[in-house]
This record gives structure tokens, C-alpha cells and sequence, in this order.
């Protein structure tokens, strides 16, 4: 089967499902694994894919998925041009990213390899919510998606289900909305605990502490001033897949060193056997 993915996020389902290999051709921003994603013909942007080369790559099916919006436009081409696709669900949890491996596992013809999987995935979140049963103190977590305007994750978005699990209390989960639009200044007013900045679409080293420090008052914040501002990978926190594991296993050593393992990075996870930590 020739498969084609048109977003980062189904990339890395269909790798995680046990299907890597089957990939003909991604969009621009698929980057995970890079082995795989290095040597693939890209298809534009996930906002703009061009589907001529999309049709002359006679893809078995392709991967779709409506969590930006703008990206109907793709579906709607691909059924005027007769293409098979699959849309696949936009999870805003943890376990729904769960649900949506097994699913694009049963849509490759991996039904029981991706119930096996979604398995190991249910596994690894509950051991996460048995150690966090032992925190004694939960920091409070300013999460920043974006910096101007500022975008953090409200209360029905994975990163307050990731931080819960990491043993920590999202700084906005009381807002009901997934991203809620704020201020610096009521970022200051709520004084965080720590602060961990992954801005969507942008490498880590691209991210300058100091720019979040010359914000007024910043430097005078609790997580400032004790050395709890961290610059994060974006793409273990920001995509709905398998990878925010890592990122679990990321932030709840940052905040709990004393009860969470040192993370044993992504190489554990490729596979979803989840190898250390005692999982496996």
C-alpha cells in the first residue's frame, strides 16, 4: 500500500501504527522520524498541498486531517479528483490520540497491531497517573504556545492532561476553551511557578529566553527567579501523537526530579514497546 500524509501529526500515527516504510510522500513540516521523512517528496505546506503531485504519486490512500482550519480545502480537492482518503479524528486529548493510533493502525489493515499498540500507550499514561498520586505539591504551569499575541492551552486542551499527569496544575486550566488568548500582564499577575515555552512550529534553539524576559515585571515572576524558565521541543508538546509521551516523561522530571525518572528519550518510544522505565 502507497500512503501519503498531508500533516506532521498523521506522519507520525502512520510511523507509530508500524507503516513507515509505506510512505510515498508528505507535507512540508513532517519531519518525525527524520530516516524516514528525509528522503520523501514533499507536497507543499499542510495549508496549501499541491495535489497534482499528490495524484501523480498513485497513492493506495491518503492521510487527511481538518485540525487547522483551511485544511478542508484538501478534501474537498481530493474528493473532486476521485482520491482515497481518510480523515483522521482531531483529538484534544491524551487517550483520544490513543484512539486515533489504533484507528489509523485498523485503516492500514494493522487492527490488532494497533489495538496492541493503543495498549501500550493507555499503559504508559496510567503509570504516569500512579506516580503523580505521589506528589506531595503541585507547581503551577504557564505553558506558552505563541508569544505575540500570547496563546497558552486552556482546560480541554492534552497539555492540562499532561500536566496533571506530570504532576503539576496547569496556570489557564480554568479557562474552558483548548488555546486561550491572554496577556503578558496577566501572565505576571498569576505569577507561575515555572514556565515552559514551546512555540508552535519553532525549533527550540530558534527560541530566545531573553525575549520572554523583557517583558515588564518578568524577571521579578516566582519561575524567573528561581531558575524555572524552560525552553521545550515543540513538536513533543504541540502535535496530536504518540510523541507528547516524551514529552510527558520530559515535563514530569522537570518538575518532580525526586519522583519521575529521568526521561530515556524518544528512542524508547519508536515502536511504542516502551522500553526502561519499567514499562516494557
Amino acid at each position: 500500500m502507497k500512503i501519503v500524509s498531508l500533516c506532521p501529526s498523521n506522519t507520525e500515527l502512520i510511523y507509530y501504527a508500524g507503516a513507515g516504510e509505506q510512505l510515498v510522500g508528505i507535507d512540508d513540516f513532517s519531519d518525525f522520524p527524520y530516516e524516514i521523512t528525509s528522503q520523501l517528496p514533499r507536497l507543499g505546506p499542510d495549508l496549501d498541498i499541491r495535489m497534482d503531485d499528490v495524484e501523480k504519486l498513485q497513492p493506495d490512500l491518503v492521510f487527511a486531517s481538518h485540525s487547522v482550519p483551511g485544511m478542508e480545502k484538501n478534501t474537498a480537492e481530493m474528493d473532486r479528483r476521485g482520491i482515497p482518503y481518510v480523515l483522521v479524528t482531531n483529538p484534544v486529548s491524551l487517550r483520544g490520540i490513543g484512539e486515533a493510533l489504533e484507528e489509523t493502525a485498523g485503516a492500514l489493515g494493522r487492527k490488532a497491531e494497533g489495538k496492541q499498540k493503543r495498549q501500550a500507550f493507555d499503559h504508559f499514561l496510567d503509570s504516569y497517573q500512579t506516580m503523580a498520586q505521589a506528589v506531595p505539591h503541585r507547581p503551577r504551569v504557564y505553558w506558552e504556545w505563541w508569544p505575540k499575541p500570547v496563546f497558552t492551552p486552556g482546560r480541554t486542551n492534552w497539555l492540562t492532561e499532561l500536566t496533571d499527569l506530570a504532576g503539576g496544575k496547569n496556570l489557564f486550566g480554568d479557562y474552558p476553551e483548548a488555546s486561550v488568548q491572554t496577556t503578558w500582564d496577566e501572565v505576571l499577575a498569576r505569577d507561575p511557578d515555572r514556565i515552559f515555552a514551546a512555540w508552535v512550529g519553532v525549533r527550540r534553539q530558534k527560541v530566545n529566553p531573553e525575549v520572554l524576559l523583557k517583558r515588564q515585571g518578568w524577571r521579578d515572576m516566582r519561575a524567573v527567579r528561581e531558575d524555572h524558565l524552560y525552553i521545550l521541543d515543540e513538536p513533543l508538546y504541540c502535535r496530536p501523537s504518540p510523541r507528547l509521551m516524551a514529552g510527558l516523561a520530559e515535563a514530569a522530571h522537570l518538575l518532580h526530579p525526586d519522583i519521575f525518572p529521568v526521561p530515556d528519550g524518544e528512542e524508547d518510544l519508536r515502536t511504542l514497546g516502551i522500553k526502561g522505565r519499567g514499562l516494557s
